[in-house]
């Protein structure tokens, strides 16, 4: 009974002792069960390839490896990109359906551009891309900013600091942009087809997203006078 009782009010302090967010955050990276020795995983085989052709293997060859991940993997159909912008169009864990909408979206850009290369003359056929995924990644570069704008307080007044993007932050910013416009559509028009529309825009760098770019990078040009204040962000 007494020991019971001893639980339950070890149970009860406990549950009533809340460690503050901050300090959760600051402890957030150590949860893995891997010490920071191991080394991640190079399970593509032209990546082996080549450390073995530059010899970088033998620095590495008797290092602890981390296991490699289940969406790892070495397949020829595997695309590192398509899978990031899977992650970003997926909503609430649901990655099947995020990747039937991504197929759909290939689709439908495979059939409307074969309907432009049938009505095309001969001479410009050749020049009507037919493969989605060459369409998908040079839409997603051709939206790519290289510079943002960081705001900064002084005096009561918010500057528009002009920065330069890193390269992570620029794809993710992009891939946003053309989910994003994809969602601002018709009602009648199904998610697939209005953003199959905007990477077609987007590869021949017209449209919607092109313009948001441009638009980005005026207003950092124009905020070019407050340039000196990005040491300040950093």
């Amino acid at each position: 009974m007494a020991e019971s009782q001893s639980n339950n009010l070890f149970v009860t302090l406990l549950t009533s002792c809340k460690v503050p967010v901050a300090i959760e955050l600051h402890f957030a990276r150590y949860y893995s069960v891997f010490p920071l020795r191991y080394i991640k995983p190079i399970y593509n085989k032209e990546e082996q390839q080549n450390l073995r052709i530059s010899n970088e293997i033998k620095e590495i060859i008797h290092k602890s490896v981390k296991p490699a991940t289940t969406t790892d993997t070495c397949s020829i159909f595997y695309d590192d990109i398509v899978n990031q912008f899977t992650n970003y169009i997926m909503r609430k864990g649901n990655k099947q359906l995020a990747r039937s909408l991504l197929q759909e979206t290939f689709e439908t850009i495979k059939i409307i551009q074969l309907q432009h290369y049938h009505k095309a003359d001969s001479s410009q056929k050749s020049n009507i891309e037919l493969d989605p995924k060459i369409i998908f990644i040079n839409a997603i570069e051709n939206v790519t900013p290289i510079l943002e704008l960081k705001y900064h307080k002084k005096g009561g007044i918010n500057y528009k600091i002009p920065v330069a993007i890193s390269e992570n932050r620029a794809k993710f910013v992009a891939m946003n942009w053309l989910i994003q416009a994809a969602k601002n559509k018709e009602k009648s028009m199904h998610f697939p087809q209005q953003l199959a529309k905007e990477l077609i825009d987007a590869f021949y760098k017209r449209g919607r997203v092109i313009m948001k770019k441009h638009d980005l990078h005026k207003e950092c040009d124009a905020n070019r006078a407050y340039a000196h204040f990005r040491w300040l962000k950093r």
